[in-house]
């Protein structure tokens, strides 16, 4: 490297994606239809895994951890994962059952934040996702040690990036039995997510 790493980082470029048309009118009223749409339009874009994202938990001191993982699957209920009680991620889940979840998918500029409590699913579903793995993935894990995760989310960022930094954010906040949806982008969008931070 023949420059200093803060000038070889800047030097890079970003938001080398394109982004999809989004309109206000064309978002729905929950989160879970929007996600499926986008994680769907980033697999047609050329996303080698658009199911990938980074699992934040924080561990009994409170330390903020972070892995890559896949995504297992989604629906009311929320946001799956899964993997054995015994990792470090199981007990951090174990002693703080919260987590957030980001999907960045740069062909399109799109990225997904995720957060709530988490929620052991029933022993049956932890089995069936582990029996649906590979013999070899299956291998040395001990009787009951799988499990099945969802993220019960309680606030979900759907964020679009554009070149001119005009970004665009839809935050769905979780409000009874239903949600709480908020368009921003440019000067807004930047706003929104100052405060957020230093909340």
């Amino acid at each position: 490297m023949d420059m200093t790493p803060a000038a070889w980082l800047r030097a890079r470029p970003a938001l080398t994606g394109s982004a999809p048309a989004l309109h206000p009118g064309s978002v729905p009223d929950e989160p879970l239809a929007l996600f499926l749409n986008w994680i769907t339009t980033a697999a047609e874009a050329g996303v080698a895994e658009p199911h990938a994202a980074t699992l934040a938990t924080v561990d009994v001191d409170g330390v903020p951890d972070a892995r890559t993982l896949i995504l297992k699957d989604v629906d009311e209920r929320g946001w799956a994962f899964a993997g054995t009680r015994s990792s470090a991620k199981g007990r951090q889940l174990a002693a703080h059952p919260a987590a957030a979840l980001n999907f960045w998918w740069q062909p399109v500029l799109r990225a997904v934040r995720v957060r709530g409590p988490v929620r052991e699913a029933s022993s049956d579903e932890s089995a069936a996702d582990l029996a649906a793995r590979s013999a070899a993935a299956r291998a040395g894990v001990a009787d009951g040690d799988w499990v099945l995760w969802r993220i019960v989310p309680s606030r979900i960022e759907f964020w679009q990036g554009a070149t001119d930094r005009r970004h665009t954010r839809i935050v769905y906040t979780r409000h009874g039995d239903g949600w709480l949806r908020s368009w921003s982008e440019g000067e807004d969008a930047r706003k929104g997510a100052n405060e957020e931070e230093s909340a």
